[in-house]
């Protein structure tokens, strides 16, 4: 009865997914994969859109790189930072490719349905440059691969989600390829199925042992279960032996609750190895112009320095002959600042301390 009861949940769940892509499993020794959907880098996106027009097209744009800055940065909250809304608006400067794809599906009433999607391919460099110009943090690649231990109890006692699962496990799965990284499932083996009861006490060191055997030493160990509302996710995400965090989501869908482990496993993974951008602190630096010599110098300047995403505020200090002093708040340091300047900026220079910049 449990064993039908685990089935038919697995079932659901994958009839909850039919309208992601499936692929075959893959498997490379003794690291299980799991999730084998067309390969996606960190430097592509992929967003819905309604139709294939330019308005479309530069809206999907901003949402795609908004996304690839979030895998970048493991931040799942990157486009709420600092200057990153107004870059997103110049997205279009990023882009290094784009393809339409049609996906159809089928409506409650059994006609089908089409959806647009845009792909869109960025230039590397020019994304990390941007990244580290609005100070985001950056999540180091190769990037590691922890296994699931997963046990989902519908009523009728736990059971293990093991690579045969893989279809069940897809909401979580495809979460963690939405931030950035993925996640491993175990092969589900009769040993490991024996494993189910230390999962539900969150007996991390038993799961660890049971775990050496695939690579990284990293577990993500959860319970998944029924409760008034819906459903509770208990998760523990284990790293070399040490709990780097543990929490708890409540959602009516099952599916949401089951992807939440690998939104606390990525801001887990950030927090211990992510790293401060290149481009120095936020702040307010004095910077100079010269060669200010009429009204149309002084607009051309304030009116490229405004559109600047780097540029939070501009004070002006003082000025003298054709030199204007200003203090500009920056959300990154003096680095970021000339990596965001641009080929159509009225200056050049940025010799000295403080910097000195000539109008062109």
């Amino acid at each position: 009865m449990r064993r039908t009861s685990a089935i038919a949940l697995a079932a659901a769940l994958l009839l909850a997914t039919l309208t992601m892509s499936t692929a075959a499993l893959a498997q490379s020794g003794l690291r299980t994969e799991g999730d084998a959907v067309s390969a996606r880098g960190l430097y592509q996106a992929e967003v819905p859109v309604n139709g294939q027009g330019e308005e479309e097209r530069q809206g999907g744009f901003a949402r795609a790189l908004g996304s690839v800055l979030a895998k970048l940065s493991g931040d799942r909250s990157a486009m709420s930072r600092p200057g990153v809304g107004a870059e997103l608006r110049n997205a279009r400067d990023y882009v290094e490719g784009y393809a339409y794809r049609q996906d159809q599906g089928t409506s409650p009433t059994g006609a089908p349905t089409f959806r647009t999607t845009l792909v869109v391919r960025f230039d590397e460099d020019q994304v990390n440059g941007l990244a580290g110009a609005l100070g985001l943090p950056v999540w180091p690649q190769p990037r590691p691969k922890p296994v699931v231990w997963l046990a989902i109890n519908d009523g009728s006692g736990p059971r293990l989600l093991g690579l045969q699962h893989a279809n069940a496990a897809r909401p979580l799965l495809n979460r963690a390829i939405e931030r950035g990284y993925s996640l491993g499932l175990p092969a589900g083996g009769a040993a490991e199925q024996a494993l189910v009861g230390a999962i539900w006490r969150q007996d991390t060191a038993a799961v660890a042992r049971a775990s050496a055997r695939y690579s990284p030493p990293m577990q993500l160990v959860g319970k998944l279960y029924r409760n008034k509302g819906g459903w509770t996710a208990d998760w523990v995400f284990v790293d070399a032996g040490k709990v780097l965090a543990k929490w708890s989501v409540s959602d009516a869908d099952a599916r949401r609750a089951m992807a939440s482990g690998a939104d606390g496993t990525a801001d887990a993974l950030v927090k211990r190895y992510g790293k401060r951008g290149s481009a120095g602190p936020a702040g307010t630096y004095r910077v100079l112009f010269t060669g200010i010599r009429t009204t149309d110098d002084y607009l051309r300047l304030t009116g490229h320095l405004q559109k600047m995403a780097v540029v939070r505020r501009i004070t002006p200090v003082r000025a003298s002959g054709d030199t204007l002093e200003l203090d500009l708040e920056l959300v990154s340091g003096l680095a970021g600042f000339r990596r965001t300047m641009g080929d159509e900026a009225p200056f050049t220079g940025g010799e000295g301390e403080p910097p000195v910049y000539q109008m062109r």
